[in-house]
């Protein structure tokens, strides 16, 4: 290897000290450094810490970027020898939902595309004439990966992998709301990774089959396992005792299986797990005896066996599974959180302690068998009405009033099946309103929990409030917060046993909130420098920083912001168009040594009365431009430009 220069030896220390260098000559500072050490700490420079520069919110003054996915942050990279280089951030799209992409085969498939039980398209006839396969705006959770092998055609680079699921559209041709009508969807995406500067690109796209577990119900957030597999979601289980008069789960039938009688609540509600093949495709899995809750996303703690869970309903709770080998979610135990005295929303009070109530063991073969076989009035009865007889009892249910009486014998059924009420039953603090992302920080056995808003049955006045909840809150937090719990071993449920896990949580405590305001000249209902309506979570190891997407009904653009755990700096790193909802956020550190963070957006343009007043004359036509007159979304990464993010 050629020796460098002088030149180049004269920049490399002006990089270090940060000053403008007298001349040198052989006796100087530059004697210190031979070429070979020169070039040495040139390649080999260790990471040592990270911050991101954050960007503006953007405003009217510059309405297109307040009407597509805006990235104007910086990353600055620090190494182990105090070199700093800083990457200029962008967002690159893999497609919109509604393109035609490849499939892999020589022809093409439409992006997001809905299709029923027997995999043939769902159609969009609500205008005539223009009649077309429904396709989703409203992508949501995803996945980076890469396999030992892979045997894609078409990659020229490095073979690397996603999987992104669609959780609903919001609306069919003649504009009457869809949510929750059509099964969920999700596809694998082969990419391309250029090794030269990190960029991906799509060579083919897979839809996920998944009539063989009954089809899918609103898919939510997603998180990575340990194992390389796309741990999915179903959020807002359908309410099976009175699912025969909810209106949207008939239609979902109807859509899936052609009439509006053959779906059955109790196939929805649980946990899809998806393995990428080594050809590109994926095969999918649900597991049952995970609890049949509103899931947002589960996260999968080092030991591969203990389950942390957000629970994204009113009257939600901190649930916790343990299952019973590595790497295996087919088979564990359930546990409900109950909450000690002390709760807090305030990130300079302790918080509350936290016990673990066991709510039973099961296998997912087991409970399938039992949800097919069972109807509601097997397990219990529920009613919305007094009936003035003390064998029942009274519980809230996403905020409602129901009084319920547990069948003999059924306790693992409604533990599994109805695991919002039984753990209600069993003395669970089911008291949260909307409990969503959820990620760890590893190293300091710490967890984070994103509550979208505090409102509701966190509020002694509002619906669904009870006090076995423990959890009481004087005024409602719409901007909703950030709350934490340290993980620790040696813990015991309510029989004195011991939970077999080093990783549960024993403590509940605010971490960051944001702030509500009157209504801003822009129209925000809540500060636009603080965080919203967290909903997406993710945490980087290697830049000890806490990633959080928005869900906001407060903010007139959703943000991604990114926060140091040790330094404490928030910092807004993307905004969403205006009317659309930050998701499909993840982040992986190193990919054959390249770094992603990667984001989806969900309904552009969905415009919330007074919050976008103000925005949405200007801005509804360019985002209908921008996103196929609102149909569309975008699903894709955020990189650096022109040369993608490398840690070392």
């Amino acid at each position: 290897m050629k020796n460098i220069s002088v030149h180049q030896r004269r920049s490399f220390i002006k990089t270090i000290v940060g000053a403008p260098l007298l001349p040198i000559g052989g006796t100087g500072i530059a004697a210190l450094f031979s070429s070979k050490s020169l070039l040495a700490a040139q390649v080999n420079s260790p990471f040592k810490s990270a911050e991101f520069i954050p960007m503006d919110a953007p405003s009217l003054m510059n309405p297109e970027a307040m009407a597509t996915t805006t990235v104007g942050s910086l990353l600055e990279i620090t190494s182990q020898n105090n070199l700093k280089k800083t990457y200029k951030l962008a967002y690159e799209p893999f497609f919109m939902t509604g393109d035609m992409v490849p499939d892999g085969n020589g022809g093409k498939v439409l992006a997001g595309g809905y299709v029923d039980i027997h995999n043939r398209p769902i159609m969009d006839t609500s205008v005539l004439g223009k009649e077309r396969q429904f396709f989703s705006d409203c992508p949501d959770g995803m996945s980076l990966l890469k396999l030992t092998k892979s045997n894609v055609k078409g990659v020229s680079g490095n073979t690397v992998f996603a999987v992104v699921q669609f959780e609903y559209t919001n609306t069919n041709q003649g504009g009457e709301k869809m949510y929750a009508q059509l099964p969920s969807q999700i596809a694998v995406l082969t990419l391309n990774q250029n090794p030269k500067n990190g960029k991906l690109s799509l060579v083919k796209y897979s839809p996920v089959n998944s009539s063989n577990t009954q089809g899918l119900w609103i898919t939510c957030g997603s998180s990575l396992s340990p194992w390389n597999t796309h741990l999915s979601s179903e959020e807002y289980e359908p309410d099976a005792p009175f699912a025969h008069e909810n209106r949207r789960f008939k239609s979902f039938s109807k859509n899936l299986y052609g009439n509006e009688t053959s779906a059955n609540p109790y196939n929805y509600g649980y946990l899809p797990e998806v393995t990428v093949n080594a050809n590109g495709t994926g095969t999918l899995v649900k597991h049952y005896c995970l609890g049949r809750i509103s899931h947002e996303l589960i996260e999968v703690m080092p030991d591969r066996r203990t389950v942390l869970m957000g629970d994204d309903y009113t009257n939600s709770a901190m649930f916790l599974f343990i299952a019973d080998k590595a790497e295996d979610l087919s088979s564990g135990t359930l546990y409900v959180a109950k909450l000690g005295e002390g709760f807090s929303i305030d990130p300079k009070d302790a918080g509350a302690k936290l016990s673990w109530l066991k709510l039973g063991h099961a296998t997912s073969d087991e409970i399938k068998k039992l949800a097919h076989s069972l109807k509601p009035s097997d397990i219990m009865t529920v009613l919305k009405a007094d009936p003035n007889d003390p064998s029942f009892t009274k519980i809230f249910y996403d905020g409602v009033a129901n009084w319920v009486k547990l069948n003999p014998g059924m306790e693992k059924a409604a533990a599994f099946l109805e695991t919002h009420r039984y753990a209600y039953l069993m003395g669970g603090s089911m008291g949260f309103s909307k409990m969503e992302g959820t990620t760890a920080n590893t190293k300091d056995k710490v967890a984070y929990f994103a509550l979208q808003n505090i409102q509701d049955s966190m509020i002694r006045s509002g619906k669904g409030w009870n006090a076995q909840s423990n959890i009481e809150v004087a005024k409602p937090l719409i901007a909703g917060g950030i709350m934490t719990s340290k993980l620790e071993g040696n813990q015991k449920d309510q029989f004195s046993n011991a939970l077999n896990s080093e990783w549960v949580p024993s403590s509940i405590s605010a971490l960051i909130v944001g702030e509500d305001i009157e209504p801003d000249a822009l129209g925000n209902l809540a500060n636009p420098n603080m965080i919203s309506n967290p909903d997406n979570l993710k945490f980087s190891e290697k830049l000890r920083t806490l990633f959080i997407g928005e869900d906001s009904g407060t903010h007139v653009n959703n943000f991604i912001w990114a926060y140091n755990v040790d330094t404490k700096k928030l910092s807004r790193i993307a905004s969403m168009p205006s009317g659309a909802e930050a998701t499909g956020l993840g982040v992986v550190d190193d990919l054959n040594g390249w770094m992603y963070i990667t984001a989806n957006i969900q309904h552009p343009g969905d415009w919330l009365g007074k919050l976008h007043n103000t925005v949405k004359p200007t801005l509804d036509p360019l985002i209908k431009k921008n996103y196929n007159d609102r149909f569309s979304a975008a699903v894709g990464y955020i990189t650096a430009i022109p040369m993608g993010i490398k840690m070392n």
